[in-house]
């Protein structure tokens, strides 16, 4: 599994001109998934999220959490997280999850989310064509990836 968590001061999902989600402070995650995955990688990557401290405290340093702050995360599948650039000139997806499974995943993942956090959690529309607007703040991005043990 793969995350890309983008430190956010607004973030909104839309899909045919229609907002379906949107937050203001939080995190903005874009998230993969391989066929190997599974719940406790999923359950694992959901824990780490809302843990992650890196707001800034009074001092300036990333000390913070998203409840410290008052956050909110909106979740974006988003299966080219796993494409190969590699080799020739279009990307291969031969790591990603097959569809039926990344959308099982997905909900478990945005379920496992709410379930964690103790507040909202808005999220995309899983394989629909979706416009994300965001502004990162900092920028701050983080990958986070994990694999099955």
């Amino acid at each position: 599994m793969r995350a890309v968590i983008q430190r956010v001061s607004r973030a909104s999902v839309s899909v045919d001109g229609e907002r379906i989600g949107a937050i203001d402070r939080g995190f903005l995650v874009l998230v993969g998934f391989t066929g190997t995955d599974t719940e406790d990688v999923i359950r694992w990557m959901a824990r780490k999220i809302i843990s992650l401290r890196v707001f800034e405290d009074e001092d300036g340093k990333m000390n913070r959490d998203l409840r410290a702050v008052g956050g909110r995360v909106l979740v974006v599948s988003q299966f080219t997280l796993y494409g190969d650039c590699r080799k020739g000139k279009r990307p291969g997806f031969d790591k990603s999850a097959p569809p039926d499974a990344a959308a099982t995943m997905y909900d478990f993942f945005v379920q496992v989310l709410r379930d964690e956090a103790g507040f909202e959690i808005e999220a995309g529309e899983f394989q629909a064509h979706m416009d994300v607007d965001l502004v990162n703040d900092g920028p701050v991005t983080f990958i986070l990836d994990k694999e099955a043990e």
